[in-house]
């Protein structure tokens, strides 16, 4: 999987041609692992500013919360820092992941209409399974939060790409590398 993302990766900066020397692509990580009694799941986070905050800080290193379940419809907890708000009224759904007053997150398994900022949603789960998943009724739940797999390319920069070819994993091609290269920023087959 990883490989097939460093692939695309470089193919989509090799459809990047320009007369400059600077290269630049920008990507953000969409997927979210949330993990609780040794089962991790994914979600996919929508693109917001609280979105692409918390993804700043998971680049650094996960976060563990405490979570406690609300009623029979969620977990929730205090993050321990804020992010940014884009409150609207909404329905709250079964996977969706909410960013109650700036600073709490909400994991719901049922439903709920308040001013939320929403932040994503767990992948693939039924209302069942997600209470499972959540372990609603239980008190001092331990949820860990990391980004899934790669985060992508941040940032290319060279000031001399045009007489160096480098391989599809991002290495310095050496003189009688065979198979698909980078050079001059174009797709060079060897």
């Amino acid at each position: 999987m990883t490989r097939t993302l460093l692939m695309l990766a470089a193919l989509m900066l090799c459809g990047c041609s320009g007369d400059n020397n600077e290269v630049m692509a920008q990507t953000r990580q969409e997927k979210l692992q949330i993990t609780i009694g040794g089962d991790t799941r994914q979600a996919t986070l929508v693109d917001n500013a609280a979105t692409q905050e918390l993804v700043a800080r998971l680049q650094q290193s996960p976060v563990t919360l405490s979570l406690d379940t609300n009623g029979s419809f969620e977990i929730w907890g205090p993050l321990g820092f804020s992010l940014p708000t884009s409150n609207q009224q909404i329905t709250a759904q079964p996977g969706d992941i909410i960013l109650y007053s700036g600073s709490n997150i909400c994991l719901f398994c049922g439903s709920n209409s308040w001013s939320y900022t929403r932040l994503g949603h767990i992948d693939g789960m039924t209302e069942t399974e997600l209470r499972t998943f959540l372990h609603i009724g239980e008190s001092g739940i331990s949820v860990t939060l990391s980004l899934a797999g790669t985060t992508g390319i941040h940032q290319v920069r060279t000031n001399d790409y045009e007489s160096k070819a480098y391989t599809l994993q991002g290495t310095l091609a050496q003189a009688g590398t065979k198979g698909i290269v980078i050079q001059n920023g174009k797709k060079v087959i060897r």
